[in-house]
């Protein structure tokens, strides 16, 4: 009866513990069962180490359903498998088990019989008015042995976790380990989705490094591929011989530009499939939060789609309600069982209420990555400063929109490779000059609203694109300028985490207050944070690539001490500001009855905390 629930539940009710039932189980000593969902199989046979790969040693019987299969067969833990599928065409496929715990790659495509770490109880989560200051890692590249083999995660374990507390990060992101054959897909070619990367451990291992960054106070997130799967053949990739995990419909099947299948969002065992997977992640390894990865190519039927290549829904628009629905029934879900993860959305468009509660109409994520943020400061930060004033949009338009989502603001992967530079290399000028356009570009970032996450290698000033082949170079921090820009990093990372204004309100008009926003001839911009209290930290940058002398800003009248400047000494800047406490003066300057006159050297951010 049991067996026959979750079936039905299968099939029929949302499932997100389908991984108990298919895959395989261990039932005794030496018995392990195996099933496998393909409605359109002929017939089905288990081959693996255990049978010497014959196909007529373990056929496996029909449930049911009519549509999934099992098996019982004698085997031991690490022998490798695979389903053989024998379709109505009388086609024989090779496929890896959909809902394998671990894989053979790269030795082999086949999935393999492993044990799973015992669940750990469950790290409080981030509430929305803490800080997060997310570390995004490639743990293929992080760092790497002197052959450039992999560090495992039992290594990582004893370099990154420190590395990570010691730098003030809050968080830390794993670009995708669910399992995944080719490199250069980064991880995001998923074909393991229960399976964590073999290339770097066991599953015990990954959830010791996971355990490890918990014991230090780091929360752990996970990037999680839902919208698409690669065309390998052993893969899902028409599993049963025609599609079953990814659409049917000709519109829908593929994403032609990356080369990848869509998944049938709507379907309810595909569905089930990856909310088991979501769920498993979150619930057997201790995950923190997953970031869901290209949720615009989820929204829209036309996404990467000429006219004509598409159909408009039953609505005769472009939406894709399917997949609406399933990214509210996945963050309904997952908050129902995880009320403390952390659901984030890369989401490049517009498309609204991202971050809105489902019950209020919305797709329910906690957070939205705000990539118009990001491809418009770095577009700012690529020109000329003499040029600048042209552009002084890109660095104000963010505020417009700022508060109708919750934003993390994020400089990732994606905008340090494919010869878009690294962020050091983004700036003009001189050598010097880079460093310090990179300094105010992160003290503006870090007081504009919105969470903050940042992609390895930043934080040393690497001039070098990302490379997934090998490291970052952190050998550069010999150098003067990439240790103090280090310790600039750190020393930001950690002001950000102890003062409230710069976090606790960062999705209203309450924690911000512009002072200077229109002063395109100077690149200048001045704004103040609040934090619940009304304690406030007020923030001016210079854009520009000259000194400016005995600039004007209106502000609340008080004493402002400097608590934070880009330029500092120990940072690598010129050390030009020596006045530490500033009184305001009555001087009508921006709609204000009071100013302050300030010396902002060039490419500097400032902080400024107003004393009791």
């Amino acid at each position: 009866m049991f067996k026959e629930i979750q079936l039905n539940d299968f099939h029929n009710a949302t499932c997100c513990f389908a991984y108990e039932f298919f895959g395989c189980h261990k039932i005794s000593a030496c018995e392990y069962i195996f099933r496998v969902w393909a409605p359109h199989a002929e017939s089905v046979c288990l081959i693996g180490e255990f049978n010497g790969w014959s196909e007529n040693a373990a056929k496996m019987k029909r449930l049911s359903d009519n549509e999934s299969f099992e098996v019982t067969v004698n085997a031991k833990l690490g022998d490798t498998y695979k389903f053989c599928i024998t379709t109505y065409d009388g086609r024989k496929l090779y496929k890896a088990d959909p809902y394998a715990f671990s894989s053979d790659l790269p030795n082999s495509t086949a999935s393999k019989i492993t044990e799973l770490p015992i669940e750990a109880n469950r790290s409080s989560g981030t509430a929305l008015n803490r800080p997060i200051n997310i570390y995004e890692v490639n743990l293929m590249s992080w760092k790497r042995e002197k052959d450039n083999s992999y560090y495992t995660f039992d290594k990582l374990k004893r370099t990154l976790v420190p590395y990570v507390k010691r730098m003030g990060y809050t968080h830390v992101e794993f670009m995708p380990l669910t399992e995944f054959p080719y490199d250069g897909s980064w991880g995001y070619q998923v074909t393991g989705y229960f399976s964590v990367t073999s290339r770097l451990g066991t599953a015990k291992d990954f959830m010791s490094l996971v355990d490890a960054f918990h014991e230090n106070g780091i929360k752990v997130i996970l990037d999680w591929v839902p919208a698409h799967f690669p065309k390998d053949g052993w893969g899902l990739y028409e599993f049963d011989g025609q599609p079953l995990y990814e659409s049917p419909l000709w519109d829908r099947m593929e994403l032609t530009g990356w080369g990848t299948r869509r998944f049938d969002f709507g379907r309810r065992e595909v569905d089930n499939f990856l909310l088991s997977s979501a769920s498993f992640l979150l619930k057997v390894f201790n995950i923190d939060g997953l970031r869901v990865d290209a949720v615009a190519s989820m929204l829209y039927l036309d996404y990467d789609k000429r006219e004509g290549d598409w159909t408009p829904n039953i609505l005769g628009d472009n939406r894709n309600l399917e997949a609406i629905n399933f990214l509210k029934k996945l963050n309904s879900e997952i908050k129902k069982q995880f009320p403390d993860a952390l659901m984030i959305a890369e989401e490049s468009t517009t498309f609204p209420n991202v971050t809105k509660p489902v019950t209020e109409g919305g797709l329910g994520f906690d957070y939205k990555w705000n990539m118009g943020w990001m491809n418009d400061i770095l577009f700012y930060c690529r020109q000329d400063p003499y040029f600048r004033s042209y552009h002084h949009d890109k660095v104000t338009f963010s505020l417009v929109y700022a508060f109708s989502e919750r934003y993390i603001l994020p400089l990732s992967h994606d905008e340090v490779v494919h010869v878009k530079g690294s962020v050091l290399n983004k700036m003009p000028g001189s050598y010097e000059d880079k460093f310090a356009g990179e300094r105010a570009l992160l003290g503006y970032m870090y007081a504009h609203p919105g969470k903050k996450l940042n992609f390895m290698g930043y934080e040393i000033a690497q001039f070098k694109e990302w490379d997934y082949l090998s490291s970052i170079e952190f050998g550069l921090r010999k150098f003067e300028k990439h240790r103090q820009t280090s310790v600039f990093v750190k020393a930001l990372n950690l002001f950000y985490r102890e003062n409230k204004p710069l976090y606790e309100i960062d999705d209203s008009w309450r924690g911000f207050e512009w002072l200077v926003v229109d002063d395109k001839t100077n690149n200048v911009l001045a704004f103040t944070r609040y934090d619940i209290d009304g304690q406030s930290i007020t923030a001016i940058i210079n854009f520009s690539g000259i000194d400016l002398f005995g600039y004007g800003i209106g502000i609340a009248e008080g004493k402002y001490r400097v608590v934070f400047n880009t330029d500092a000494k120990r940072f690598g800047g010129d050390g030009k500001i020596s006045k530490k406490i500033y009184k305001t003066i009555k001087k009508l300057s921006h709609g204000k009855e009071n100013s302050i006159i300030i010396d902002i050297p060039k490419l500097t951010c400032i902080y400024l905390k107003k004393e009791n």
